[in-house]
């Protein structure tokens, strides 16, 4: 028989060994259909690998596409520390984007060098307040924040449509469905010359060190861990609970609402209805493979993109479906779900009558 014992203790080894594991895991388990195809494993992953890393602007692209995964990736892991269920990225991500067009298409006569702040400053407004609205169902009414937040994300995809079809519709777009341009100063700069890759990056990676010190530095962490681990115990010891998850729903409505930001003003320049192909929905699985670290998102959010693009430059090659990709999403949060198992809980193997045998 076995029995799954919780840990007192869980060695720093086996912590951070475990989203590795999981990582491998999820690549072993892709083998399979690679196999199933015809194809060479070795090589398939050979070419994913330098379609990620093999040149400059390789890396350039993987590093375009991780940005909006380590912002979605940190919203998520905020949230889930204090135990709210923020599975509304994606609707976060286009709430922010669109306020992000609205404010840099000229709407606002503002002095060029006041464009980008005001534009990231809108952007994370808006996603920080799209989250308040299940935050506020949540402490007033007891709703479900996976529903609510789930069920926002098409809303929001919805009225970004209308929006594109109607009042923000660019007349110069020659009749497809997409906003007017960003202006010039409203757009952030380039890191690199000729390439993808923008400053949304370096936003990105303040915003993780900033989300790191504020968990393991300041107050306002130390109740965000409280909550997460015991609500009950946390509104005992005087902490408060609701302004706690309307703090942390803000600031993680926010980190998402700056993925749309940075892919409208970083990238496109403009928004269209399918700006996104998933990016919030990858931020859990980012999170959940990161150990809700904040640090860990950046090396969690580098993995996931390097496979999506890795995996688009070895369908050319070998001709095995890019959607391999989202395979390895897939597993890789189904592998670090099985490992965090493991993790909190070790595995016993008892007979009748012996005391069994620890895993």
């Amino acid at each position: 028989m076995i029995r799954f014992e919780p840990r007192e203790n869980v060695p720093p080894l086996l912590r951070l060994g475990a989203p590795v594991a999981a990582a491998i895991a999820a690549l072993a388990l892709a083998a399979l259909p690679i196999m199933a195809a015809g194809a060479p494993v070795l090589d398939a992953y050979a070419l994913m690998a330098k379609g990620a890393f093999g040149s400059l602007f390789a890396f350039s692209e993987l590093l375009a596409r991780a940005t909006p995964l380590v912002l979605t990736g940190l919203a998520a892991a905020l949230a889930f520390r204090a135990r709210l269920w923020n599975i509304g990225g994606e609707g976060q991500l286009y709430a922010g984007a669109l306020a992000a067009v609205a404010v840099g298409s000229g709407a606002l006569a503002l002095p060029p060098l006041l464009m980008v702040p005001a534009v990231v400053v809108a952007g994370a407004l808006a996603g920080g307040l799209l989250m308040l609205v299940p935050a506020l169902l949540k402490v007033r009414l007891g709703a479900d924040e996976v529903v609510t937040t789930l069920l926002l994300n098409f809303i929001v995809l919805l009225f970004v449509q209308m929006m594109l079809e109607g009042p923000m519709k660019d007349p110069m777009g020659m009749g497809w469905p997409q906003s007017e341009p960003m202006l010039e100063e409203a757009t952030l700069p380039k890191l690199m010359a000729r390439m993808r890759v923008h400053a949304g990056l370096l936003i990105a990676l303040v915003a993780a060190l900033v989300v790191h010190v504020l968990l393991k530095r300041t107050v306002w962490g130390f109740e965000i861990r409280a909550v997460g681990e015991n609500q009950d115990a946390a509104r005992h010891a005087g902490i408060p609970v609701t302004a706690t998850f309307l703090r942390v729903a803000l600031m993680s409505g926010a980190l998402a609402g700056l993925a749309g930001v940075g892919e409208v003003a970083g990238l496109k320049g403009y928004l269209t209805a399918d700006l996104s192909p998933g990016f919030g929905y990858a931020g859990i699985v980012v999170a959940m493979l990161a150990g809700l670290s904040p640090l860990g998102v950046v090396v969690a959010a580098l993995f996931i993109a390097g496979v999506f693009v890795g995996a688009d430059s070895m369908s050319r090659a070998i001709g095995v479906s890019n959607y391999l990709a989202d395979l390895v999403v897939a597993t890789s949060l189904i592998a670090v779900l099985v490992s965090g198992l493991f993790v909190r809980y070790r595995v016993r193997l008892v007979r009748r009558g012996q005391g069994g045998s620890a895993a």
